[in-house]
């Protein structure tokens, strides 16, 4: 069973996105949190397998909420809720370790897939989604970029070669087909990475990597 929050500050997408969960047998609502600071208390009081978060919210946004629920001891994933595409809210919430996002007008059945993805540990990102973000919004700063260097030295060179191409926003079957590795090979180097770097997904695991060549 997945347990689900719900956070958002409009009741009725609270009320339609909750009456969604119920509708899924695999799926159980642990809550409904109109902003960011009460989804944290929830979750700390209720184990949360995923959070659904929205973006823009008082008292606390979605990118800070989704910064504390993935700090916390047992963190659930988050897939952040956005009325617009690709803006610079998405990418603060990908940075603060979202697995992906959601626009409001997502179908159902497609709102739930997305939840059982993020719950089995996955993102919901398309490769070149991933590169567009990056591209429109990532700056790297200094601290940033020595960050990046202490990390990456416990890679090997073959580690680096997968970083880079996710950087690049590469599937694992392409990653595979350019350096000659099986998908399952290149998903478990992928793993591996994130791990290394202390980061919870691709999407973070390519900023780390665009810091690495400023």
């Amino acid at each position: 069973m997945i347990r689900v929050l719900v956070v958002d500050d409009d009741p009725f997408v609270r009320a339609g996105l909750s009456d969604l969960v119920a509708t899924d047998d695999g799926l159980e609502l642990v809550g409904e949190a109109a902003d960011g600071r009460e989804a944290v208390d929830l979750a700390r009081r209720h184990r949360t397998d995923v959070a659904l978060v929205d973006i823009r919210m008082p008292v606390m946004d979605g990118i800070a909420a989704t910064r504390a629920l993935r700090a916390l001891p047992h963190p659930p994933s988050v897939a952040v809720l956005t009325t617009f595409d690709l803006d610079e809210y998405v990418y603060g919430a990908l940075e603060a370790g979202a697995a992906g996002f959601l626009l409001k007008d997502t179908p159902p059945d497609d709102i739930l897939r997305a939840v059982r993805v993020v719950a089995d540990g996955g993102g919901m990102l398309s490769p070149a989604v991933t590169r567009t973000v990056i591209n429109r919004f990532h700056r790297p700063d200094a601290s940033r970029t020595r960050a990046a260097h202490t990390a990456a030295a416990r890679l090997t060179p073959r580690d680096r070669q997968v970083l880079d191409a996710l950087a690049d926003g590469l599937t694992n079957a392409d990653i595979g087909a350019l350096l000659g590795l099986r998908e399952s090979t290149v998903k478990a180097y992928v793993s591996r990475i994130l791990t290394e770097l202390g980061v919870t997904n691709r999407v973070q695991a390519a900023m780390v990597a665009r810091d690495l060549r400023a």
